[in-house]
């Protein structure tokens, strides 16, 4: 699996501005704070009382929305959703989805120290605006569901 640091994302996604950052956190963190310009798709929900859980409709949802040939930069909190959504996709036959290290807010190691700092720890560009385009919602819409 292709890996890239945050900031190598950013410089991809301005450089190459027919690609897409996917957010595949859950929508409640999407909507607090996410990198400009992402859509957001993902791989778990959350729930208060069950926690995190799958989201059945990940393939269909991404299917409908998102070409097979294009660059993906795949993020989520700290890595570890987006490297599993990498795993999906390649699955799905995208050619070009890259997990993004250290995700949105960084990667700790066990003992909590901070081993990859996150997008919004390096002052890339950030967004709490919710457009229509890039919310779960009506991604999902666009794909029937």
């Amino acid at each position: 699996m292709k890996e890239v640091s945050p900031k190598e994302a950013h410089e991809i996604l301005k450089n190459e501005p027919e690609s897409i950052y996917l957010d595949v956190r859950s929508e409640q963190e999407f909507d607090a704070s996410h990198a400009a310009g992402a859509i957001n798709i993902p791989i778990l929900h959350f729930d208060p009382v069950r926690g995190m859980y799958p989201n059945e409709d990940f393939t269909a949802v991404v299917e409908a929305n998102i070409p097979k040939d294009v660059k993906l930069i795949v993020g989520c909190k700290s890595g570890g959703r987006s490297a599993r959504a990498c795993e999906v996709l390649a699955g799905l036959g995208y050619t070009d989805a890259t997990n993004m290290r250290g995700g949105f807010v960084g990667a700790a190691d066990n003992f909590g120290r901070l081993v990859e700092p996150g997008w919004s720890m390096l002052d890339l560009p950030i967004s709490t605006d919710l457009d229509d385009e890039a919310s779960y919602e009506a991604l999902k819409a666009k794909a029937g569901r």
